[in-house]
């Protein structure tokens, strides 16, 4: 297609490409390299920076890591590591270190000799650091001596100097992230407290400290001498366990170490968290595959062999073909981390390992370690035995129930729950479903919104507690069963959820302001969380913000979300006025719920983002799982921080 397009603008020359020189093109796309700009990329500085340190202690020359958070934002690393060289490097002719914050890919990771393993960008890492900081210093205690430089956005603005002695290793960074660069600046305590805990747990014996400057005695220390099996026993905390010493396996083949922890709980959930050089591959990959493919033929292999005591009373009908993989997981706590010189990663995030090496290497090192364990514990393999038959019972009622939901007389495959008032809108990119608590707000909901776009979903009541529930249980109730219809997925099949076939690219709670609203709330995002998770991953569930008061005065209304908000605005006003308190959504008129809840134009939507998966486990865990102790802990803990609770 010709376009009219004069002077230099029509021209594709020479003087048209851009050459972006050292670290330019790390500030002009920092996305590319660190994900986002956004509170996930701040931190991810933070992780590039530990990675650096991790990688000394790898290599066995660092035991000890500190990280301090200072009142202006800026951050420390420090660790007793080897130092990073100082000695001029050959081809840029400028010092190592210089050489390393400055260059994309120059580092120890590329050569060989420095590090067997390593995490992080595989040389990027700092060097992304030092260009996204608006300054960074280095001090290297090496060679006894103590070296110094510093660097503003990403250039040198001194030379290396010899500032001092010292009897002792390490390297000191400490940079400020660039506010031209990020949205904002503010270092999360308890999103570097997580990553740093879950580094120990994969380290063990490595010491890594916290401290933050910017609160008084807010600090943490972690150290595991135990590694991976402290981490299952952390997984497990809140849960009751079948055997209480998780299983450790351990191997090393071709220069890949494997290190795997198994525990199980009494729970219906798996959770199996994969590591390659201690980066969490949330997407999997050959290591986590190799590990499930040999975990479910070690346990068909127990269960089919007649040799062994007792292995007959497990034979069941239909079990001819041995137990599912999603069988024999049911409650499985187990961390699988592996150690390779080159790493592979891919998927959408690059969290995903692809070495297909690894898959055999870990088949192989389970199958051996499993089998002799099972031998000589016939005890925890019956009860991992019974438990994996239970959900195998439980997978065929599921596979019933499912069907159930699917006939046309229910909610098939092509009908839709009654109940749902559903939008003209053919496009689901362009189309939003409101889960609303109660048949009356409901009621408001469907006259007050937009038909073209918007859809309503009233719930009648509480939703099953899917934490303490079997699939096939999850399946059979009324309200769980219009939500998984009406957002078009497949919930409970073996395979990953198809988000093509969504129905609505934004799925909104509205719940009422109120103690049994956030219990609603809370029995949904588990159900989301827990069996369709992908939707938070990709941003599609949200939570909607109904105002509390309305405040009349003259001719004028105003809403309001907390009490404080309203009485700073009573104390401006001179004449008389009129407070309406909302004890629920049901009480707004049509008129005003679109207004003031569902108006894109004016609406205040919340996306829920899980920025920890392990911290999001835990709360769920702990929240609506079958433990009471943990839940009263919790609530005392954080009762004043609850904001917007009407009671």
């Amino acid at each position: 297609m010709n376009k009219n397009v004069s002077g230099d603008k029509k021209q594709y020359t020479a003087k048209q490409i851009q050459v972006l020189e050292g670290l330019e093109a790390v500030r002009k796309r920092p996305s590319m390299y660190i994900g986002s700009t956004s509170s996930r990329g701040l931190h991810h500085l933070v992780d590039e920076v530990v990675d650096n340190s991790i990688d000394e202690a790898m290599a066995g020359y660092c035991d000890k890591i500190e990280v301090i958070i200072h009142t202006d934002n800026s951050v420390t690393v420090i660790d007793n590591g080897r130092g990073i060289p100082v000695d001029i490097h050959s081809i840029t002719n400028l010092p190592a270190v210089t050489t390393v914050f400055t260059k994309l890919h120059a580092g120890g990771k590329f050569g060989s000799g420095s590090y067997q393993v390593s995490g992080g960008l595989h040389g990027v890492g700092v060097s992304v650091v030092n260009a996204l900081s608006e300054w960074l210093e280095v001090t290297i205690s090496r060679n006894k001596k103590t070296y110094w430089q510093r660097f503003e956005r990403g250039k040198p603005v001194s030379e290396l100097k010899v500032i001092g002695r010292s009897t002792k290793s390490g390297t000191k960074i400490t940079y400020y992230s660039d506010p031209q660069i990020f949205e904002d600046t503010t270092i999360n305590f308890d999103i570097v407290a997580h990553r740093l805990k879950e580094l120990a747990f994969l380290n063990a014996g490595v010491k890594i400290e916290l401290t933050d400057e910017r609160e008084a005695d807010k600090s943490a220390v972690f150290k595991y001498d135990g590694g991976i099996v402290e981490f299952v026993k952390y997984l497990n905390k809140n849960r009751d366990v079948l055997f209480s010493k998780p299983f450790y396996i351990s191997g090393k083949k071709d220069d890949i170490e494997v290190e795997i922890a198994i525990q199980y709980n009494t729970g219906y959930l798996e959770n199996i968290l994969s590591f390659a050089n201690n980066i969490n591959t949330e997407e999997g990959g050959t290591h986590l595959s190799g590990f499930k493919a040999a975990l479910t033929k070690a346990i068909n292999d127990y269960l089919k062999n007649d040799s062994i005591p007792d292995a007959k009373k497990f034979s069941i009908k239909g079990l001819e073909q041995g137990l599912s993989g999603n069988d024999v997981r049911e409650g499985l706590a187990a961390v699988i981390s592996v150690k390779l010189l080159n790493p592979q990663f891919e998927g959408q995030t690059k969290t995903k390992l692809g070495n297909s090496e690894v898959r055999g290497i870990v088949t192989s090192v389970v199958n051996e370690e499993l089998s002799n364990f099972f031998i000589e514990n016939p005890d925890t393999i019956q009860k991992i035995l019974n438990k994996s038959i239970s959900a195998y019972k439980a997978r065929e009622a599921a596979r019933r129930a499912r069907e159930l939901v699917r006939q046309k007389n229910g909610f098939g495959l092509g009908s839709l729950p009654g109940k749902l008032a559903d939008c003209s809108e053919r496009d689901p990119f362009h189309r939003e479903l409101f889960i609303v608590e109660g048949d009356s707000a409901g009621g408001s909901a469907k006259q007050g919104r937009d038909r073209k776009f918007q859809a309503i979903l009233p719930l009648r009541g509480k939703i099953l507690n899917v934490e303490k529930a079997r699939l096939h249980k999850i399946l059979t109730n009324n309200e769980i069963r219009a939500i998984i219809t009406a957002s078009g997925l497949q919930v409970g099949d073996d395979n990953e959820l198809d988000l093509s076939q969504l129905r609505y690219h934004k799925i909104i709670i509205m719940t009422d302001a109120d103690v049994d609203g956030e219990h609603i709330k809370t029995l949904l995002l588990t159900l989301f969380y827990r069996y369709m998770r992908p939707l938070i991953e990709k941003g599609k569930i949200f939570i909607a913000r109904p105002p509390l008061f309305k405040l009349s005065y003259g001719q004028k209304n105003e809403y309001f979300f907390s009490e404080e908000d309203m009485q700073k605005k009573i104390k401006e006003l001179k004449g008389s006025y009129n407070v309406q308190r909302y004890k629920g959504l049901g009480e707004m008129n049509p008129i005003q719920l679109w207004d003031t809840t569902m108006n894109p134009e004016t609406r205040v939507l919340k996306r829920v983002e899980m920025e920890d998966a392990l911290e999001a486990d835990e709360m769920f865990t702990i929240l609506m799982g079958g433990k009471v102790e943990p839940r009263k802990e919790f609530i005392y803990q954080h009762s004043a921080e609850v904001l917007e609770l009407d009671v």
